[in-house]
């Protein structure tokens, strides 16, 4: 059943339906950030690109957070995990540099000002509606101490 299915009550989570990933275009942000200021948790939020083409994906999540936190300057993701990543983008007129760090393809670090570090847990695109929800509503619980890595690995099946 999707989420669209399911009857409204004040407790009923409002999720995507599971077409909404197919439905998208490729470079749109499907993001989930935690929504209280403690930033307690090991990660700020949850991205799910269509892609591994980071030229393509990362535009659309950078100018989502950037109306939200502000501009972002630099975006750490491990190289091996994306197609062919730059040096360093422009998005909305604005240079934003890509590091490429040993983070693991499960994260994307982003920064904002000078010292301002987001956590994102990133699911792989090839990941189902229904293990990319969980994954991503797990990241961005406030009382999280779960690793990205450890949370793909429970909330996704194995494969066939």
């Amino acid at each position: 059943m999707a989420d669209s299915d399911v009857p409204l009550t004040p407790t009923t989570p409002l999720l995507l339906p599971d077409e909404i990933h197919w439905a998208i275009k490729p470079g749109t942000a499907l993001l989930r950030l935690e929504t209280t200021s403690s930033r307690e948790g090991l990660l700020d939020g949850a991205w799910w690109p269509r892609t591994r083409d980071i030229v393509t994906e990362l535009p659309a999540l950078i100018s989502v957070l950037t109306e939200h936190l502000g501009p972002i300057t630099r975006v750490g993701v491990d190289a091996s995990a994306w197609n062919d990543p730059p040096a360093r983008l422009v998005v909305d007129g604005r240079v934003v540099h890509l590091d490429s760090d040993p983070v693991g393809d499960d994260t994307v670090l982003v920064t904002r000002g000078h010292n301002d570090h987001f956590a994102l847990l990133v699911v792989p695109p090839g990941t189902t509606a229904d293990a990319a929800r969980k994954a991503m509503a797990r990241a961005v619980r406030a009382d999280n101490i779960t690793q990205a890595a450890q949370i793909l690995i429970t909330t996704t099946p194995e494969p066939e």
